[in-house]
């Protein structure tokens, strides 16, 4: 054998050891706190495709790292940040005949605004945005926004690192529109948004339930997931509240960059955690509202009594739509406010 051969052949052979799905490994950037371990071995057991799980806190945070070119194959969107990725031609078009657990999600899920049909997105996980307090500290009852942020309990407060998140709460607080993000309205939230922000002690938009269990704050606004695990935990020394001005409801979904080199695995990924039983780990771990029909009737009833996991009264929940170039004015406000 010539000494080319032997090199062609040593090529060969290293080829044939390599992992078959190597090539399929998927990068994940999602949410933190939000995906179980268990899931994505779950996942790689049954299809031999590994899961790399890389989070980000914001919505914004996950934009900027995407279109600055990272190499991911699943994203984990909110509603008005899917609206814009398909506004923008920036994800891949589902194949449902590739996805055929997408029937057991409940219809409501199938008619959202921002993705009618499910045609670039699947929904993961939805919640709303409220308010926990310790009622051994708090003793006054607090009704909305306007109780948390009324100087009572300043340098006590938990609040979401997020500045979409708080210019909604005083818009509802105004009895805006909290997607109206003109100047106007942007004028009237700044000198309240200014007052509000001097009384927050921790922002957290990761883990905002550990403060509050740990005393460090005795009111936090947070993520219904993590009103439910406070919930779960403490569930005599703590009261959750959806609040009375209104708030947000999101819908955090999957979708597939349209850079992704790994589709149809990313496909494989979307069928499987809409499987009931995949799906109730979900839950089980992060006690958001679960939008897969069938995954709900494997929990338990004090899982479903969770008032922050399911509200009772929704009337006054509100979707976030793309405000677009708005954002940034958003941003510049609440960062300058923040610095102050």
């Amino acid at each position: 054998m010539t000494w080319m051969k032997k090199v062609l052949a040593g090529a060969v052979c290293a080829m044939a050891f390599v992992s078959p799905t190597l090539a399929e490994d998927l990068n994940l950037f999602a949410w933190s706190e939000y995906v179980p371990q268990t899931v994505l071995d779950g996942f790689q057991k049954e299809t031999g495709i590994k899961v790399k799980y890389e989070t980000y806190a914001s919505n914004e945070e996950m934009l900027s790292k995407l279109m600055a070119g990272g190499n991911y194959d699943i994203i984990q969107p909110s509603e008005y940040t899917i609206e814009a990725l398909i506004a923008a031609g920036k994800l891949t078009k589902l194949d449902p005949q590739k996805i055929p657990n997408l029937k057991n999600l409940d219809p409501a899920f199938t008619k959202m605004a921002h993705d009618p049909g499910n045609k670039y997105s699947v929904p993961w996980m939805s919640g709303t945005v409220g308010i926990v307090y310790n009622t051994e500290k708090v003793k006054e009852p607090i009704k909305g926004f306007a109780d948390v942020f009324n100087g009572t309990h300043t340098g006590r407060i938990v609040a979401l690192d997020d500045g979409r998140e708080i210019v909604s709460w005083v818009l509802a607080t105004k009895g805006k529109d909290i997607n109206q993000m003109t100047d106007d309205n942007l004028a009237l939230v700044k000198p309240i948004m200014a007052g509000w922000l001097k009384q927050i002690k921790i922002y957290d938009s990761d883990s905002p339930k550990t403060p509050l269990l740990n005393v460090d704050v005795d009111v936090g606004v947070v993520w219904s997931g993590e009103g439910a695990l406070i919930l779960q935990k403490e569930p005599k020394k703590f009261k959750w509240v959806l609040p009375s001005e209104g708030t947000h409801r999101f819908i955090d979904s999957l979708a597939i960059p349209i850079a992704s080199k790994h589709a149809d695995a990313a496909m494989k990924f979307m069928n499987y955690i809409l499987k009931p039983e995949v799906s109730k780990l979900i839950s089980d771990e992060f006690p958001y509202t679960n939008p897969n029909a069938e995954a709900r009737k494997l929990l338990d009833e004090a899982a479903k009594a969770n008032p922050a996991s399911y509200p009772a009264d929704d009337a006054k929940l509100a979707l976030f739509h793309d405000i677009g170039k708005r954002s940034a004015a958003v941003d510049e406000i609440y960062t300058n406010l923040k610095s102050q």
